[in-house]
């Protein structure tokens, strides 16, 4: 079977991926917009309900992309060797999953061919989550329903 028939992800690293092929490994679940806290002792980590103030909760996109890592100094550009070790992103991320040699679940735009099936398979979380201007101590606010 030529490489033309298997998906980019199952046959090209991730150094190997054109910009667009990156990108589009982002399902727009917004997830990792999401301010999180770790044990730094055991490496678990806490998510909250808690996002960042450039994410646009309509679209699980950032209104600023470009330039979110100098406005959000604590955002964390995923790039291959983030990815080298990925215990931190959320168990569904695509950057993930490709990085540790699994597949895309069923309802990445990706394999479904549309967007929209993020949302309807509850995996957007920007109707659930607060923008860090409205939000307290993040301790206030660990949630268990990020995977």
């Amino acid at each position: 079977m030529s490489s033309l028939n298997i998906p980019f992800w199952k046959h090209k690293k991730l150094t190997e991926m054109s910009t667009g092929e990156w990108e589009s490994l982002c399902d727009g679940c917004a997830k990792c917009c999401l301010y999180r806290l770790e044990d730094e002792d055991t490496r678990d980590v806490y998510f909250t309900n808690v996002h960042c103030r450039l994410l646009d909760t309509r679209s699980g996109r950032c209104t600023d992309y470009q330039n979110r890592s100098v406005r959000v100094p604590d955002c964390v550009t995923i790039t291959p060797e983030v990815l080298q070790d990925p215990y931190w992103l959320p168990r569904t991320c695509a950057y993930r999953l490709v990085a540790e040699g699994r597949d895309l679940p069923d309802w990445h735009p990706l394999i479904s061919g549309d967007p929209e099936t993020v949302v309807h398979a509850g995996q957007r979380v920007c109707n659930w989550t607060i923008c860090e201007d409205d939000a307290d101590e993040l301790e206030n606010h660990l949630v268990d329903w990020i995977e």
